[in-house]
């Protein structure tokens, strides 16, 4: 069979990364061995790529035949089998496999410069109002200055020509510059008390400290686990769920050091990351020289950072499978936090200013199927997409029960 030129695709690394992240992340490192074994080189080690096509599509097929490298494979990590990915097809895994060939190639283990993250964080989060409110304050006291030695001058005019000029009276006891300096205050008071309580109960920023020092950049970023591995909740109920301990020790029984970038608090202090692995296994009762558990665990207690009123209703599963909206949405980069902080207030204002301009995916997407009129206005050209406020998104109803 011939194929022709135009039907050989080049392996896409973009597109294998998204599936890499999606598929193998939550146990595959390309540089660093994980509950998988590290993906550096992979494609040298097995003789045939049709044979790592199998192994990924099948593994079991590949055992069965008596493949000499997959069964030592095999046997290394515990007999353990892996997940079979029969849905990938050739192209995917070769898109996989162009990204593990870019990725290998860049150095391991640089470490950024200290500070800069934190230093950038505070940069881009930094609130100019105070400054502005000095500048105004102190160009209000030089405008009044220059009144008074307006007055002054007026006088001394009218006394020089010979016309009597009544004593300025002092701007502290001027009932013109009273009632405005109250006026002011009224207002500036004012505008504090409504900032004030529309704030209640809103905690944009919280970064509370956790038992365990955590970092998603590590965890989400550097080594790419998918975030349904550990939010499994995500896509299937309200809640996104707290992973449990033993999803944790999936990885942690193997990896027992931290090796990688330098971890620092939002406070600039230095994060021993061997050590807070030490406490995990601490909660859990888990003795890494034996490798096994040998006393009872107990609950980590993470503090929560996301919350809602009670007579607010939010479902993950909703926007995540419904919405297709990606967790930085509302978690804001995510990937990129050492420390976990509320990105957005979660104000109502918020969330109906995203439904008002968020578009949904119409196409293929059944749970829509039954807003007829909207696909067929689509149809007809009449509107060109559809926003979640035109399908009730902004109905108080649909948020409040």
């Amino acid at each position: 069979m011939v194929i022709p030129f135009s039907a050989v695709k080049a392996a896409d690394p973009a597109k294998g990364k998204q599936i890499f992240q999606q598929n193998c992340a939550s146990c595959h490192n390309v540089h660093k061995k994980l509950t998988g074994p590290a993906l550096a080189g992979v494609e040298g080690r097995w003789a045939d790529k049709k044979l790592l096509h199998q192994w990924i599509h099948n593994s079991a097929s590949v055992l069965a035949s008596g493949d000499k490298y997959a069964n030592n494979l095999f046997n290394e990590y515990n007999k353990t089998a892996m997940t079979a990915f029969p849905s990938l097809s050739n192209e995917d895994i070769d898109d996989i496999l162009a990204f593990i060939s870019v990725e290998e190639k860049k150095p391991v283990g640089v470490k950024p410069e200290a500070g800069t993250a934190t230093a950038g964080a505070k940069e881009e989060g930094s609130d100019n109002s105070l400054l502005f409110g000095i500048i105004t304050l102190i160009l209000a006291v030089v405008a009044l200055i220059l009144m008074q030695i307006n007055s002054n001058l007026n006088k001394l005019a009218g006394d020089k020509e010979g016309q009597p000029t009544p004593e300025p009276i002092p701007f502290y006891k001027n009932k013109a510059y009273i009632a405005l300096a109250i006026l002011v205050l009224f207002m500036v008071g004012g505008y504090f008390t409504i900032q004030g309580a529309i704030g209640l109960g809103r905690q944009k920023d919280y970064m509370p400290e956790q038992p365990i020092f955590y970092s998603h950049k590590v965890h989400a970023g550097i080594n790419q686990i998918n975030c349904l591995y550990c939010h499994a909740g995500a896509e299937k109920s309200k809640h996104a769920m707290i992973p449990s301990e033993n999803i944790c020790m999936n990885c942690h029984k193997a990896i027992k050091e931290y090796s990688g970038p330098e971890l620092f608090t939002a406070e600039g202090k230095k994060v021993d990351g061997t050590a807070e692995i030490a406490k995990l296994y601490d909660y859990v009762g888990w003795d890494a020289e034996k490798g096994k558990y040998t006393k009872p665990g107990r609950p980590i207690e993470w503090t929560k950072i996301h919350n809602l009123p009670d007579h607010v209703y939010f479902n993950h599963s909703q926007h995540t499978v419904a919405g297709k909206q990606q967790c930085q949405t509302c978690h804001g980069a995510i990937t990129e936090m050492d420390e976990v902080h509320q990105f957005a207030d979660l104000s109502m204002g918020w969330c109906i200013n995203c439904h008002r301009t968020t578009k949904v995916q119409f196409a293929d997407n059944n749970y829509y199927s039954i807003f007829e009129k909207l696909h067929q206005d689509i149809k007809d050209k009449k509107i060109d997409s559809v926003t979640v406020e035109m399908v009730g998104g902004t109905e108080c109803q649909k948020c409040h029960y």
